[in-house]
């Protein structure tokens, strides 16, 4: 149990505690899955996979929000890269994601005019300034990120702005969780679960997964001690046959969540099935949008239609996101799929568990 590489890290006293409790335990074998890629950067960052005992393995899930992006959605982004006067306004992991025959950012240097924000409000700001564009945001993120986005389909109504639109490619955790426990593939004693999303949706979301499937859910923080006291919640739970849904990241995330963005997320979006890549189509876990915001839907103001193709041949990102198989159970990973010539999602993001095991494992 050598925290030595830990040193850097606020807490290596705390850590040290977690990891002694942890073998302690006598829980048998069990598979932990976080379902974060800000998680799965921070667990290979700080090595936590090496300090834990061989009785317990952790898991890379669907926590990615452009790695999960369907490989029709990427065709369609790139599509809409191809429209006349349209100006593509993306965050900066999706530019080198690949679609089916290029990218955002092959397309940038053809000429296309796509940009990379912060804010889907800055995408509002270009359609002003540029009234005979029309101004796409590409909407791709979880509940973290869209009410973000539906704050800035309010105000372009409320501005009146008619040439701005979006794209909804959104994917809503709760529901992926389900999906993986419905798959008799995949097995998983416990969720690692991403604290970023649960500051909106609140720890509660995740109860369904407790009282259908019996399996404890853990909110956690992105220091490494967070993360062990998540990993020790579940183990304790486990070794105790009493799964509950329990919060390690008090400082950020509630219960009950943040009512206020909810409201903002649900008044422009609904409910919708979605498909992701590696799982497919999962009810009920995306978004699109209402009625009353019709005409901000980049998916009705355009012609988007495209057939849909395979994930590239030998690709492993589908079994990686489900957690059937890690990068280094893919035929292309450090040979063919590099980051500066990825050939999957999971090795473009700054979030991807590729690209994660390429620079720490």
């Amino acid at each position: 149990m050598n925290l030595k590489h830990l040193s850097e890290y606020r807490g290596k006293e705390v850590c040290q505690k977690f990891v002694e409790k942890i073998y302690m335990a006598k829980c048998g074998y069990i598979r932990l899955m976080e379902v974060c890629g800000t998680h799965t950067m921070a667990i290979a960052r700080s090595g936590i996979r090496q300090l834990l005992p061989q009785n317990i393995t952790l898991l890379s899930g669907p926590g990615c929000p452009v790695c999960v992006t369907s490989q029709r959605e990427i065709d369609q982004f790139i599509k809409l890269a191809g429209i006349e006067n349209a100006i593509i306004v993306t965050f900066g992991d999706l530019l080198r994601v690949p679609g089916s025959a290029s990218s955002l950012q092959n397309e940038r240097a053809k000429g296309a005019d796509v940009r990379v924000v912060y804010s889907p409000m800055d995408c509002l700001e270009i359609a002003e300034k540029h009234p005979e564009k029309e101004a796409v945001f590409l909407g791709v993120g979880f509940e973290t990120t869209a009410p973000t986005i539906a704050a800035a389909v309010i105000e372009a109504q409320r501005r009146k702005v008619s040439n701005f639109s979006v794209i909804s490619a959104h994917k809503l955790v709760p529901p992926a969780l389900s999906a993986l426990l419905n798959n008799p593939k995949i097995r998983v004693d416990g969720f690692i679960c991403p604290g970023h999303v649960s500051v909106i949706i609140g720890a509660r979301a995740y109860a369904p997964v407790v009282d259908i499937y019996r399996k404890p859910c853990v909110v956690a923080g992105f220091e490494p001690a967070d993360i062990l006291q998540g990993i020790f919640l579940l183990v304790e739970q486990i070794e105790n046959a009493a799964p509950a849904v329990a919060i390690a990241y008090a400082r950020g995330v509630q219960f009950e969540g943040n009512k206020k963005a909810r409201d903002i997320l649900s008044q422009v979006f609904e409910s919708c099935d979605a498909e992701w890549r590696g799982i497919g189509v999962i009810p009920d876990s995306g978004l699109k949008f209402r009625d009353a915001y019709r005409n901000y839907d980049a998916q009705l103001k355009f012609d988007l239609h495209v057939d849909a193709v395979e994930e590239p041949k030998g690709c492993a990102c589908g079994e990686i996101l489900c957690g059937t198989k890690t990068p280094f159970e893919c035929p292309l990973f450090r040979t063919k799929c590099t980051p500066e010539h990825p050939i999957g999602p999971c090795m473009v993001s700054s979030e991807g568990t590729c690209a994660a095991y390429f620079k720490y494992l």
